[in-house]
């Protein structure tokens, strides 16, 4: 079995990977990428943390896994929203850079 200390390890380095992705980038599709990376990192740590603390035989604890299949539910939602203002960039002014999100507006 793996430790907790190498599964949060793991997990906060993912997720510092994916804020500095978030802050340092210009470009759309890798921002949502990167937020996509920090959500994956927090599913990590929900399913290490789940391990840990998993109750009993009886009656086991499966929070971690309820909160990560909601995350993904809000992933998968972030993902549509923010495929559909690529698109709608792209075709406005055949860029996906950040700076041209403001063109958006009508």
């Amino acid at each position: 079995m793996v430790p907790i200390e190498h599964v949060t390890a793991l997990s906060a380095a993912l997720f510092t990977i994916g804020v500095i992705g978030v802050l340092v980038r210009r470009n759309l599709i890798v921002i949502l990428m990167s937020v996509e990376l920090m959500l994956n990192a927090v599913n990590l740590a929900f399913v290490g943390f789940n391990r840990v603390w998993a109750g009993t035989t009886e009656q086991p604890l499966l929070d971690g896994h309820v909160f990560v299949l909601m995350v993904i539910t809000v992933a998968a939602a972030e993902v549509a929203v923010g495929l559909g203002i690529v698109i709608a960039l792209v075709r406005n002014r055949d860029s996906v850079n950040i700076e041209d999100v403001s063109i958006l507006r009508w």
